[in-house]
């Protein structure tokens, strides 16, 4: 009888691990990434895919266990829809970790949900312990979609890779394009040499801190919210030396002033809010913003109620309207935090809402092809490497 109970319990637990690891993933993915309006048969302007050149500076959609290559119903991201919705160009942005009890206000380092979600996965088990592992992994999937896309997505790495890219898209408007970026030099260890191989990975921009401070920098979300350490200024200069671009995002304002003071360099935050329409420690100061507009930097504002204090492409728009007045038309472009855990009201086919919002906000056809992506185009021709 008892080998009978052990024999049937065998099975159950088999079953039940079985369910797990092919249903947890995909829950958790449709639990964290959803959103409020199912796009169908927008609403958008005529001249809506006459736009050149749409683009983001920020999605997390290589956190999770998806092919990026095939349509899907759920989350925000992937490349059939940036077809769909005209978009040329994403930054894909790599989170390696996130502690539990994730809050705008004060995190620690102790705890990290991005291990056991690599678990769930079936990722490499390199990749449940070791955050620099799980990072150069999703580096090399998204190296791994545009191997697999039959030409119709490219990572860009370098200016004469995008202006290549944009001159083939003229012929091809199928053809999508992503960058990659790092939220949080935790994923570097303490080793400023590992800033190489990352660089040799394809990363493009890291922003210095995400949720908790770390041995290079303070964290605007931390316990201790401090500045660049000893460290953290080396890897200021050697990021500068190797033209990968700054990202304030998640920064505490003593990092972001330190970091004024040691480089000139233009310098972008990837997502944002501003404090001016929506005040809150997640937003940005608009002493910091105007500092930003004045090194001819670039802010994405994001697509979520943190950031803009609403839920809709309306309140995105009349943050990008604060900015533009503040810093200028040409210093502002879209941040959305598609994939990033997020609630939005739409997808990335939802774009055209965004369109409809800034013409409410007075902005004129050229000036939203700027904000729809033209100045992340000519922001990153001008300050990624040459070659």
């Amino acid at each position: 009888m008892f080998r009978k109970f052990l024999k049937y319990f065998a099975i159950l637990l088999i079953i039940t691990t079985i369910a797990f690891f092919a249903f947890a993933p995909s829950y958790i993915d449709k639990s964290k990434n959803k959103v409020t309006l199912k796009v169908v048969n927008v609403q958008k302007v005529n001249w809506y895919d006459s736009i050149p050149f749409i683009a983001d500076l920020h999605c997390d959609a290589l956190l999770w266990d998806r092919n990026n290559l095939k349509h899907h119903s759920y989350g925000h991201v992937d490349i059939p829809r940036m077809q769909e919705a005209n978009m040329a160009f994403q930054v894909f942005t790599i989170v390696s970790k996130t502690p539990k009890g994730l809050n705008i206000e004060k995190n620690d380092d102790k705890t990290d949900q991005i291990a056991l979600l690599s678990f769930a996965q079936l990722r490499n088990p390199k990749d449940w312990f070791s955050v620099k592992s799980r990072a150069l992994n999703q580096c090399r999937e998204l190296y791994k979609s545009a191997k697999s896309s039959n030409g119709e997505f490219r990572v860009i790495t370098n200016q004469e890779e995008l202006q290549q890219y944009i001159t083939d898209r003229r012929i091809n408007k199928k053809l999508t394009a992503g960058m990659l970026g790092i939220e949080g030099a935790h994923c570097l260890g303490d080793d400023i040499n590992n800033l190489q191989l990352f660089y040799d990975a394809g990363v493009r921009y890291i922003g210095p801190t995400h949720f908790f401070d770390n041995s290079w920098a303070g964290s605007a979300h931390g316990i201790n919210k401090g500045g660049l350490t000893e460290k953290g200024k080396q890897l200021i200069r050697k990021m500068d030396s190797l033209h990968m671009v700054i990202d304030l995002a998640h920064a505490s304002p003593k990092t972001i002033d330190d970091i004024f003071v040691l480089t000139q360099s233009p310098m972008l935050i990837s997502h944002t809010g501003v404090k001016g329409v929506c005040d809150n420690n997640r937003n940005l100061s608009d002493a910091h913003l105007m500092e930003i507009g004045r090194r001819k930097g670039l802010v994405g504002i994001g697509l979520w109620e943190t950031a803009v204090c609403g839920t809709d492409a309306d309140a995105t728009a009349k943050s990008i309207r604060y900015v533009a007045d503040k810093i200028g038309v040409d210093k502002v472009a879209l941040g959305s935090d598609f994939d990033g855990a997020i609630t939005t009201h739409f997808d990335v086919t939802g774009l055209p809402l965004i369109v409809n919002a800034l013409l409410k906000e007075g902005f004129n056809k050229e000036e939203i092809y700027q904000i729809m992506g033209g100045n992340i185009r000519d922001f990153m021709l001008k300050n990624l490497p040459g070659r």
